[in-house]
């Protein structure tokens, strides 16, 4: 999946149960989106919830959401929940 001209999204902070609500309903760019979680200093389960509702935002109107930066947490349970083919992953 190319990245060319693609927006970037940058997630910062915590991204856990209690926060991952301000971050739900905020618009995305229109067209194909990379979501960089490189300062993301805390994340949980609530992230990944997250980021699939983010791709089927983004499929639904045609494009595509690439991930930069996943957290060695998150690729632990992305691959727990067995998402990483879902989400383009690789270890």
């Amino acid at each position: 999946m190319t990245t060319t001209g693609a927006e970037v999204v940058r997630l910062e902070g915590a991204l856990t149960m209690r926060s991952v609500g301000a971050w739900v309903n905020r618009p995305l760019p229109a067209g194909d989106v990379v979501v960089d979680f490189s300062a993301v200093g805390e994340a949980d389960s609530a992230a990944l919830a997250l980021l699939l509702e983010w791709m089927r935002r983004t499929r639904k109107s045609g494009s595509a959401v690439t991930v930069r930066a996943l957290p060695a947490g998150l690729l632990s349970l992305a691959a727990l929940y067995d998402l990483s083919d879902l989400l383009s992953l690789s270890r």
